[in-house]
């Protein structure tokens, strides 16, 4: 029975673990606007119902930012932080250097749907206006 049961949760985390990579965001403090990600996490939270935004060093500040608006503006709501350290390959000397890294899971708040309806009714809106 024991095994049984260690065989499935061993099922799970593969499962699982092939779920995180497609709703995870890997933020960069370099690449992209803060909004580019605010919202790319609003359209994984439409699809996998929440989000995990994962960044390393100085990117760090960049995933809180984009995790506050989302939960200021009513359309996540936290779920888990999770905070580790790990050994990065420092490009110029080739030995590992430890960085710290964020892990933020956030979930659709009970008002999401209704807020993205709302917003694309006004994109809609904005268009007609024009023409």
């Amino acid at each position: 029975m024991m095994e049984e049961l260690s065989e499935g949760v061993n099922n799970m985390n593969i499962s699982g673990g092939d779920l995180q990579k497609k709703n995870r965001i890997q933020v960069s403090n370099t690449k992209k606007p803060l909004f580019f990600y605010v919202n790319l996490a609003k359209r994984y939270m439409q699809q996998y119902n929440d989000v995990e935004l994962s960044a390393l060093g100085m990117a760090i500040a960049t995933v809180v930012s984009i995790a506050e608006i989302l939960k200021s503006n009513g359309f996540a709501v936290e779920k888990k932080i999770m905070t580790s350290t790990v050994d990065v390959k420092d490009g110029s000397r080739g030995r590992p250097v430890s960085k710290a890294k964020i892990e933020v899971l956030l979930g659709k708040s009970e008002k999401f749907d209704d807020l993205m309806a709302a917003a694309a009714e006004r994109e809609l809106g904005d268009g007609e206006e024009q023409s």
